[in-house]
C-alpha cells in the first residue's frame, strides 16, 4: 500500500520499544494503525528471542479486522489476517493468541500457563461510543460493561504479563509509561463549514 509505514520508521519504532525500561507502556498517539505495525511486530521480533505465548487483545471483532486490512506494514496486515479465525496462530516456537475486551472471549488465554506469557499488545479503538444502559436481570451484559469501563482488559494482563504494550488515544493508565515516536507528527485540524475536523478521520468509512 502507497501509505504503508517506511521501513527506517518501522526499525526505529521497534527499537525503541526494545530500548523502554518501562514494563507497561502506553502508545497514546492518534496513528493506530502505524501505532499497531509496531506494536506487533515488536511482538513479532520479541517471539523470535524468547519463545512462549504472545497475546494480542483488541477491543471487538470489528476493529481486529480493521487491523488486518489497514495495518501500515504487508506483514502485520498477512499474520492478523492469519489469525482472525482460529484465534490462535503458531509462529516458529511461539504462539499468538487473539483476543477482545469482552471476557467472554479470553476462554484461549486464560487456559495459558501464566509463566509461558512473555508480552501482550491491547489496542482500544480511536473512537469512544458510548456505553449502552443495561437492566438488573442483563448480569453478563453488565459485567461486560464493568470490565471495559474498569479497564479490566489491562489490569488483568498487567498482572501477570512481563511486558505490555497498550495502544489508546486519549487514555490514562495508572502504572503505564507514555512512549512517543518522534516520526508521527501530531495532527492539525482544519475546519470545514464551520465544523472543526481532524486528519485522522478516514473520510472514506
Amino acid at each position: 500500500m502507497s501509505n504503508d509505514l517506511g521501513k527506517q520508521d518501522l526499525y526505529e519504532g521497534v527499537k525503541t520499544l526494545i530500548e523502554t525500561d518501562a514494563v507497561h507502556v502506553h502508545l497514546s498517539q492518534q496513528k493506530l494503525f502505524t501505532l499497531f505495525s509496531i506494536g506487533f511486530q515488536y511482538l513479532l521480533f520479541q517471539s523470535t528471542r524468547k519463545p512462549g505465548a504472545y497475546i494480542i487483545r483488541v477491543e471487538d471483532g470489528h476493529l481486529a479486522e480493521k487491523l488486518a486490512k489497514k495495518a501500515k506494514d504487508p506483514s502485520t496486515r498477512k499474520f492478523i489476517q492469519s489469525l482472525l479465525i482460529p484465534r490462535k496462530l503458531k509462529y516458529e516456537k511461539s504462539v499468538f493468541y487473539l483476543d477482545y475486551f469482552h471476557f467472554g472471549s479470553w476462554n484461549m488465554t486464560s487456559e495459558i500457563p501464566k509463566e509461558k506469557v512473555q508480552a501482550a499488545l491491547i489496542v482500544k479503538n480511536t473512537s469512544n461510543r458510548p456505553m449502552m444502559e443495561f437492566t438488573s436481570e442483563d448480569e453478563t451484559e453488565n459485567a461486560v460493561l464493568d470490565t471495559i469501563k474498569n479497564g479490566e482488559y489491562l489490569k488483568t494482563l498487567m498482572e501477570f504479563v512481563p511486558r505490555t504494550i497498550t495502544i489508546a488515544f486519549e487514555e490514562n493508565f495508572e502504572g503505564t509509561t507514555q512512549v512517543l515516536f518522534p516520526f508521527i507528527k501530531k495532527e492539525k485540524e482544519r475546519t470545514v463549514s464551520g465544523v472543526t475536523i481532524s486528519d485522522e478521520i478516514e473520510w472514506e468509512e
